[in-house]
């Protein structure tokens, strides 16, 4: 199985946010040379805790600092934007990095209600034309409209379908693009999810045959308490999020250990935010009734320290077999 990376930028706590910066580069070093696929940044906005509000600015930086990995948004919340504009970004990100750009799209804000006013007020009727947009964004990278998308080029951006629900798999499969299903923040049953845009797939001039990626939240180590130890940071910034709609910085796993969730609570969140800790034997081991229908995994892994951070992905390498 494939494996790829989704990046939030989180910030942790006691250091300056641009940091994230400088760790979402390294990362991106470390895991290309482990052999993961692509590395995808979200768009988040009014956050404290996540500082990829600007993801395209980022892909460019990523691709930038990598030499061979595709990079991309995952995703792009395509009603925030005009689409036209969407087209130019994305055209200019590919001239400039051919055949390594990818362009997830979502439907949703990103964002609280603050955020969405200041974006796009009309967010509600752009999201109701999301299959159109994305229709007219096709017609702009082929050069097809009178109005033309910057630069002309000869290759496009992988255009990817994401989604939590059901509404995004309808669709790829109708259009006959990939599509990436969020397995780390839906409450939908992933397996039938995925099973439905395998089944209902038609092939299109983009697309022969599904192209499924399942996006989930990993937490690996040596050892299951180490893992365990780790993962206290992100239950914590889980915690905030469901109480007050916000996300925090990262706290030290020592410190998030005094916050004093109990295991109940430690439960509630993993049921909301569902995600793998463990060994890399027992993640893999867990993850095998998705592998039949997942062709590649996209990892978020929410850990405060940076070099733990890449060990874990280093080890899921190892277990998967990548070509490191």
């Amino acid at each position: 199985m494939r494996l790829s990376v989704l990046d939030l930028c989180s910030v942790i706590d006691g250091e300056e946010p641009r940091k994230s910066f400088e760790y979402a580069r390294d990362l991106a070093q470390a895991v290309e040379s482990f052999g993961y696929t692509r590395y995808w940044v979200a768009e988040h906005h009014d956050s404290l805790g996540i500082v990829s509000s600007c993801p395209e600015v980022l892909i460019g930086h990523l691709a930038g600092h990598t030499q061979k990995m595709r990079i991309g948004s995952g995703g792009v919340m395509l009603p925030n934007h005009s689409t036209y504009h969407i087209a130019e970004i994305f055209r200019t990100l590919e001239a400039l990095y051919p055949n390594r750009i990818d362009l997830g799209l979502g439907r949703a804000p990103g964002s609280g209600g603050r955020a969405i006013q200041a974006l796009r007020p009309d967010h509600h009727e752009q999201a109701q034309r999301f299959p159109e947009e994305i229709d007219k964004l096709f017609l702009y990278f082929e050069d097809k409209l009178t109005l033309k998308a910057a630069p002309s080029i000869n290759t496009k951006p992988e255009v990817w379908i994401l989604g939590s629900s059901d509404f995004g798999a309808r669709l790829a499969a109708q259009k006959g693009l990939p599509y990436s299903f969020a397995q780390h923040f839906s409450g939908r049953n992933a397996i039938e999810v995925m099973r439905f845009y395998k089944e209902n797939f038609n092939p299109s001039p983009y697309l022969e045959k599904p192209n499924l990626i399942m996006g989930c939240h990993i937490i690996c180590a040596e050892s299951e308490e180490e893992a365990d130890f780790l993962s206290l940071s992100s239950d914590v910034s889980m915690a905030y999020f469901i109480q007050k709609g916000q996300s925090m910085p990262l706290l030290k796993p020592e410190d998030a250990q005094q916050v004093g969730l109990t295991e109940e609570d430690r439960f509630y969140i993993r049921q909301s935010f569902p995600k793998f800790v463990g060994t890399p034997e027992k993640i893999k081991e867990e993850l095998a009734p998705y592998s039949q229908y997942a062709d590649e995994l996209v990892i978020s892994c929410m850990v405060y320290d940076q070099k733990k951070r890449i060990n874990s992905y280093r080890l899921l390498s190892e277990v998967f077999k990548q070509n490191c």
